[in-house]
């Protein structure tokens, strides 16, 4: 919670959570928004500029690109939350078993994620579809099979660190179980470094989703999406050179908020995890407040006139502040024994004079 208090608190994290309510709310209510029917099709109004009826033109079918936008942002968006899902799934849950599990299960997870990470997301996705068949389910499950080395790496690395912590290792001493360390001091301090990493997945996730309906992968035309108005659109350059800007510019602006926002709640993780930010520094040239148990220290006395003084006058030896304090307790007895004026001390609080004098007296 003080992570997304902290996030809240940055004014890019509050514009990026914002275009990012936006682009949710487009992917919920985007196809009932849209002015016309994103399928209907007017070979009378075909590649048309933008005007009143068709604020962002007609495409190379007559169908109104606005429309088009709209209802693709639905699929796009939950292809790519599909695709992370997936990994989360694939990733998160095999990364901290290993580090649980013992030496077979680490070995076995880490030889299958060094496998997955060396194989390029297009090719897997078309061999995937080419066996599963052409759908935006299969498509999605082979991008959260090929994301999920991220979260593995990821989610292995932060419980690698809390296993060695002392609090965890007393809990295990203790008898706790397993899955009681795992939810209640393990679960909490691997969020914030998985939602950095999710909302990076989810920007490179819409970009891998665009690219397979670039390719006609996932998603059947006619049915709209932002990769696939990117295919359409490149046909009919010379007739509409600034087309392909609208769902280019739709997918710049959604990954670069998710990019933010991670960059936002990284940002946050680190300053509630660095105790400087907390700590108040003191300034320069003042001295550090001493403890409410410390004794004032005395004030040297000043010369006194000579004369008889009672024995039960006689104060008791005082401690001369030194000019710097000393960091450790033995620079302190040196301190105060090379003090002038004044004989060393033995254990006992008397003079070694006085003690020679007893002694061989």
């Amino acid at each position: 919670m003080r992570t997304l208090r902290r996030t809240w608190r940055l004014p890019s994290a509050r514009i990026s959570l914002g275009v990012l309510a936006l682009v949710a709310l487009l992917a919920v209510e985007g196809g009932a928004l849209a002015p016309h029917d994103p399928l209907a099709q007017h070979p009378v109004d075909m590649l048309h500029g933008p005007s009143a009826a068709h604020p962002l033109g007609t495409d190379y079918l007559g169908r109104d690109v606005l429309s088009r936008l709209l209802a693709g942002t639905g699929s796009s968006i939950v292809g790519a939350l599909e695709a992370v899902g997936a990994a989360m799934l694939l990733g998160i849950v095999p990364g901290i078993a290993s580090v649980w599990l013992g030496r077979t299960v680490e070995w076995t997870a880490q030889r299958a994620a060094d496998t997955l990470m060396i194989m390029p997301f297009t090719v897997f996705a078309i061999a995937v579809v080419g066996a599963l068949g052409n759908g935006m389910h299969q498509a999605m499950l082979a991008l959260g099979v090929l994301f999920a080395p991220l979260y593995f790496r990821v989610t292995r690395a932060a419980a690698l660190g809390l296993k060695q912590a002392q609090y965890v290792e007393a809990a295990e001493l203790m008898g706790a179980s397993r899955w009681w360390i795992l939810r209640t001091h393990v679960w909490g301090k691997i969020l914030p470094t998985v939602a950095v990493t999710t909302a990076q997945a989810v920007g490179q996730a819409l970009l891998v989703v665009a690219s397979l309906t670039f390719l006609g992968l996932g998603v059947q035309p006619p049915a709209p999406t932002w990769g696939g108005m990117l295919a359409s659109d490149l046909g009919y350059l010379a007739q509409q050179p600034w087309a392909p800007l609208i769902p280019g510019a739709a997918i710049m602006v959604t990954v670069g908020a998710l990019n933010i926002l991670a960059d936002a709640v990284r940002d946050s993780g680190t300053a509630a995890g660095d105790p400087r930010v907390t700590a108040p520094v003191p300034a320069v040239g003042t001295a550090a407040p001493a403890p409410a148990s410390a004794a004032p220290a005395a004030v040297a006395p000043g010369p006194v006139a000579p004369g008889p003084v009672a024995p039960d006058s006689v104060a008791p030896d005082s401690v001369t502040v030194p000019d710097q304090v000393p960091e450790k307790e033995g620079e302190l007895t040196e301190s105060v024994a090379s003090s002038p004026g004044r004989a060393p001390r033995t254990t006992n609080g008397h003079s070694e004079e006085v003690e020679q004098r007893v002694t061989t007296g």
